[in-house]
This record gives structure tokens, C-alpha cells and sequence, in this order.
């Protein structure tokens, strides 16, 4: 009886009403910390800020003012507290609100960023604060043209995707060298939005000289040589038989007996013996998809001229025939000379010279066959029409 008078009359000290706007106080901080993290968040990262972090933020500010509050209690003499068991309930209690007002801070904060930044242009802000973080030198801003090329010899890009690409700044470390700059430029083209090919040229201080990009196409066109088209018909392959195998297609009639229709390579096949073939267009023609053919496996490999064209199609490199002009700086150099690789050369007679050996001399007239990157074609074909000056390393 009398421990419970004492704990009355302790907790009749307990001022519900000061507790509560206390409380209430403490959730707004930890609401506006929630909204300035969601805010900072947004602009640096163009993302919602992960929950977690929010509420520990938000926490965090509180804890720093009751540990403090709590420190200050100490040093101070004469101050009475409140007993243990009510500190405890207040302490819990705003822990609870405060974590449940970082949860508000949260939305409204990345409501209000992405608002904001809808309204006054992202691509502006970053080109601001960016040259502002750039003035100390601290990053580097690389900001692409309002205006992107495609690429000669690649599919073009999604015209959605190029207008997005219009403008767009991107941020990067300042001591890096030219070269990485330019692989980080092109990996963020690639992997944010979904470019093939990129051609790119920066300036030691991140500005943009030229940008044009290409989409690589998907799926198995890119891999089939001019001229030749994929089929699927239903046929009994041989049981070794596997992609990539050179295959004859043949047909039993009951007048002709057996009729072989085509000659193409193996590319899929399926549990109901249907199979896809890369064949010639005009074989193509030929074939039927109510027909069931006959596979039979030939000891042979594809022809250079076709596996070449399937795997060029399919790399990061492309060929471009140019012309050798009269005023070109490579008139009277030899193939050794040439930083790019040369495939051919057809001379001004007519002849043509696969691989050339590095001491033949070039002539004017003659069509150069060029195997490189569109960046490193673009710049030799200028060179062979005589367009620019540029020394060759």
C-alpha cells in the first residue's frame, strides 16, 4: 500500500499535456530530417530514398536531442526529473511517433524534390550545381549535345531515346584520364539507356566534341549474312546434329523420290522436331511449313564469306568502303602506316588484293576496306577523302 502511494504521488508530477507537445515536437524533427534526407536523395540520385534510411535518420535527430537533453540534466543541480517508469513510457512514445513521422517526411519530401525538379528541369539543376561542385575541383560534368547522330552502318536509336539524351549532364570523378572518361560516358549510354553503339568524342575538360549512337539489333537477324534468311520447318535432324552445323534439307516424294531442297545451317531446334534454318533467300522459296524434311549433317564448316558477315554484324566494330582522293595526306603511304585494319583493297584497275601485305603503297583511286569502330572509321574516312590533316600514330 504504501509503494503504491509513492508511485502515485510520484507520477503526479507527470504533466500529460507537456509530455504530448513535447512528443509532438520531436516528431516534427524527425519529420523535417526524413524530408530534408528525401529531398537530398532525390536530387543526387534521381531515386526515392530506401525507407531504412529515412527512419534512421530521422531517429537519429532525436536521439541527439534527448542524449543531450538528458547530459544538460545531469551537469544542471536542483532540477527534478521524472520518475523512471515515466521516462521510459515518454521515451518509447517518441521514438514510435518519430519513427512514424519520418514515414511522412519521407513522401512529402520526395513529392516536393520530384515536383520541382519536374517543373525547373533536371538536366538544368545538375548543369548548375554541378559547375558549381566543378568550380573547386571536385568532379567533372560531362553534358551531351542538344542534337545526337546516328551512326553510318547501324539501326537507329528510338527517337524517344535521343530525346532523352538531349541535354543530359552526367557527373564523374575530376582526376580521371580522358580515355576512362570516355569509357564511363559510353558504359552510361549503354547501360542506362540501352544504346548499342556509341561514337564519342571528349575534350580533356569533359565537353563533347561529336555524339552519335546506334541500337544493336536483338535476336537472331543480326547474326545472318546478307543475303540470307532464317526458317523454321518441321524436319527430323540427325541425332548429332547441333547449332552451327552446315545441314542438307530433303524431301521423299512418292514420283521423284528423294528431293534435297537446300543447303543452310543448323540454328535451333525443339522437342517437335522443329528446327530453325539459316538458309538463301531464294532456297527459302522452296521449303514449306506443312512439309516434313529430312536433316542430314554434311563434314563441312560454313563458308568464310558467310561466318565472317554473321560475326561482324554481331560486333562492336563495322566495314566501310571509302575512296583514296588525290589531296589525301595517305597518297604514297604504305598499309604499315595505317592505324585502322584493312581488310581489301581494290585497286583503280578493277583488281582486288584481300588482306594486303603492310608494304603495299596506297593509290589514289583505289576503294579502301576499313574493319574498325565507328569512332576510328569515322575520322580515316575523313583522313582518305582528304577532309582533314590529322598525323597517323
Amino acid at each position: 500500500m504504501t509503494g503504491l502511494v509513492a508511485a502515485q504521488v510520484d507520477f503526479g508530477s507527470f504533466d500529460p499535456v507537456a509530455e504530448t507537445a513535447r512528443i509532438l515536437a520531436l516528431t516534427g524533427l524527425a519529420t523535417v530530417a526524413a524530408l530534408v534526407v528525401a529531398v537530398v536523395y532525390r536530387w543526387y540520385t534521381r531515386e526515392r530514398v530506401p525507407e531504412g534510411v529515412s527512419v534512421l535518420l530521422g531517429v537519429s535527430a532525436v536521439a541527439l536531442v534527448l542524449n543531450t537533453e538528458e547530459t544538460l540534466k545531469l551537469v544542471m543541480q536542483g532540477r527534478d526529473g521524472l520518475p523512471a517508469e515515466a521516462t521510459a513510457v515518454v521515451t518509447v512514445a517518441t521514438f514510435v511517433a518519430a519513427a512514424l513521422g519520418t514515414g511522412l517526411g519521407r513522401r512529402l519530401g520526395d513529392g516536393v524534390a520530384s515536383n520541382a525538379f519536374a517543373v525547373t528541369g533536371a538536366a538544368r539543376l545538375d548543369r548548375e550545381v554541378s559547375q558549381l561542385v566543378r568550380a573547386v575541383g571536385r568532379v567533372v560534368t560531362v553534358t551531351l549535345p542538344d542534337e545526337v547522330d546516328d551512326i553510318d552502318g547501324y539501326d537507329p536509336v528510338d527517337p524517344e531515346v535521343k530525346a532523352d539524351l538531349a541535354g543530359t549532364t552526367f557527373v564523374f570523378p575530376r582526376r580521371i584520364t580522358v580515355a576512362d572518361l570516355q569509357d564511363r560516358v559510353v558504359t552510361r549510354l549503354k547501360d542506362d539507356y540501352g544504346v548499342g553503339h556509341v561514337d564519342l568524342e571528349l575534350e580533356p575538360d569533359g565537353t563533347v566534341e561529336y555524339l552519335a549512337i546506334g541500337s544493336r539489333a536483338a535476336g537472331l537477324g543480326p547474326t545472318l549474312a546478307p543475303g540470307t534468311v532464317a526458317v523454321a520447318v518441321q524436319a527430323d535432324p540427325a541425332n548429332g546434329a547441333s547449332p552451327g552445323d552446315v545441314v542438307q534439307v530433303w524431301e521423299r516424294t512418292d514420283d521423284e523420290g528423294l528431293v534435297r531442297h537446300a543447303t543452310g545451317e543448323l540454328r535451333a531446334t525443339t522437342e517437335k522436331d522443329v528446327v530453325t534454318l539459316a538458309v538463301d533467300e531464294t532456297d527459302a522459296e522452296a521449303l514449306s511449313d506443312t512439309t516434313t524434311y529430312r536433316l542430314v549433317t554434311l563434314p563441312t564448316e560454313p563458308s568464310a564469306d558467310r561466318e565472317f558477315a554473321s560475326l561482324l554484324r554481331a560486333a562492336d566494330e563495322t566495314m566501310s568502303a571509302v575512296e583514296l582522293a588525290d589531296t589525301s595526306e595517305l597518297v604514297g603511304r604504305s598499309v604499315a602506316d595505317l592505324d585502322v585494319t584493312l581488310a581489301a583493297i581494290r585497286g583503280p584497275d578493277g583488281g582486288v588484293t584481300a588482306t594486303p601485305p603492310r608494304g603495299t603503297e596506297l593509290v589514289a583511286g583505289s576503294t579502301l576496306y576499313i574493319v574498325e569502330r565507328p569512332a576510328a572509321l569515322r575520322r580515316f574516312e575523313a583522313l582518305a577523302r582528304g577532309e582533314e590533316a590529322k598525323p597517323l600514330s
